[in-house]
């Protein structure tokens, strides 16, 4: 078989058999196909897309492109979350010391960042000492122990995504649906939890940007994840403006770390609250999302959700004092505060460009080599419908130095859109999709 045909059936729009998914897949995943001719084949993919059925076999092929996670020894119902990618999207360090606080395992393997999105191990790692790479059984031990772990990909683990991913980032094919769909659901169904909830985004920061394309992409999943025999449900989530206040690594560390404490409130807990709630159901722990809900408000009340994240940052070699005191996180040369400059109400962001512009700064990656500045960032101040004055703060930023704050103030600027009329809050979700039909927020 070669991979010129493959290319030339899927330039041509045509159907790849099973055969010649998985011809490219193990290409992928043992180093025989070179790097070009598998981003050609992701251009192909992203431009003329994949039937249900290519959807399906891609995803059980990169599944199977290596070993499945037994996570048998673990008692009880293991659950995990996964978002498609967001900017502010620190759900992963708020809800997953929640539930695991509830008593239901947290065992979650994680990504990276992926174009303008941030990446919870990314994340992880400006925690002082923090690792993100256990082997299997370290993994199993830890979540037996503690009831939580969040770390990378192994390279055992569907090692077609790895490659793959990598690509995806740096060559403009993300937004692909049956790309997005067989990487989530790869690592997804070889990690080994039972039940999964999906954190699918919809907005100007998300990889789908209507709402009707990320349900189709919740549906989609959910139904395959189903039929390999999980436990499934998603929720599609605005990402019309930043999820949380913080963007950039140590700076979303310490978002969550604030929530956990009870010091602050906002999007990011509440959207935490309700996917943590999914998982507890999932988890067999709540009857009820409003069950739920109450059994994570009282881990915050009662700090046994940042204790959980206490416990996961010293069972890997992170710096647990961070919990407790945010200044140990990693800081940048230059902190500075920016107003609005003008009075009125926010009506509109630009998500993605907002990504972009900390991306710029060095809290993501323009090449696939680039290494991560932990410390940079900024923080919004004004969310989507609230009014501000000229003195008002617009943002604060955690730069490199005084030229990388000026770009960055600059490109903050562009992506918010102020009006001189009141407007009205962006809501938080769309849409819950389970196995059993979808429900609307009221």
């Amino acid at each position: 078989m070669l991979m010129t045909s493959l290319l030339t059936k899927k330039k041509l729009g045509q159907e790849l058999t099973r055969e010649e998914i998985c011809f490219f897949v193990k290409g992928a995943a043992d180093g025989t196909i070179p790097d070009y001719q598998l981003t050609a084949m992701l251009m192909a993919i992203r431009l003329n897309g994949m039937t249900a059925r290519e959807t399906v076999d891609l995803t059980l092929a990169m599944r199977d492109s290596g070993d499945i996670a037994d996570l048998s020894a673990i008692p009880g119902i293991k659950v995990d979350k996964h978002s498609t990618g967001g900017v502010g999207d620190t759900v992963t360090l708020v809800a997953a010391p929640m539930v695991a606080a509830c008593g239901v395992p947290v065992a979650k393997m994680s990504g990276r960042g992926l174009g303008h999105t941030g990446g919870t191990l990314d994340k992880l790692e400006s925690i002082p000492g923090m690792s993100i790479s256990l082997t299997e059984d370290a993994f199993i031990r830890q979540v037996k122990e503690t009831g939580l772990a969040v770390i990378g990909q192994t390279g055992s683990l569907a090692p077609a995504d790895k490659t793959l991913y990598a690509l995806r980032d740096v060559t403009s094919t993300v937004d692909s649906l049956p790309l997005i769909v067989s990487s989530i659901l790869s690592k997804k169904l070889a990690s080994g939890s039972d039940g999964i909830v999906l954190d699918v985004k919809t907005g100007s920061g998300a990889i789908m940007h209507t709402v009707e394309d990320s349900i189709e992409l919740a549906r989609t999943m959910v139904e395959i994840g189903t039929m390999a025999g999980k436990k499934f449900a998603a929720i599609v989530t605005d990402m019309g403006q930043p999820l949380g206040t913080h963007v950039g690594n140590a700076l979303e560390v310490k978002d969550a770390i604030d929530v956990l404490s009870g010091r602050t409130g906002g999007d990011l807990k509440e959207i935490s609250l309700i996917i943590g709630a999914l998982m507890l159901k999932l988890g067999g722990k709540a009857g009820s999302m409003e069950e739920g809900r109450a059994m994570l408000e009282k881990t915050i009340e009662n700090g046994t959700a940042l204790e959980k994240l206490r416990l996961m940052i010293a069972a890997q070699g992170g710096d647990p004092r961070v919990c407790d005191d945010v200044t140990l996180l990693p800081r940048p040369a230059v902190i500075r505060q920016a107003v609005c400059g003008r009075a009125g109400w926010v009506s509109a962001m630009n998500t993605e460009a907002l990504g972009e512009a900390g991306r710029a700064m060095g809290a993501g990656r323009l090449e696939l080599t680039d290494v991560i500045d932990p410390a940079v960032g900024f923080v919004l101040h004004p969310r989507i419908g609230d009014r501000v004055e000229e003195d008002t703060p617009l943002c604060t930023l955690y730069a490199k130095n005084e030229a990388d704050a000026d770009r960055a103030e600059e490109a903050v600027r562009a992506a918010i859109t102020f009006s001189d009329e009141p407007c009205g809050r962006m809501p938080l979700y769309y849409a819950i999709i389970t196995e059993n039909g979808m429900i609307r927020p009221e």
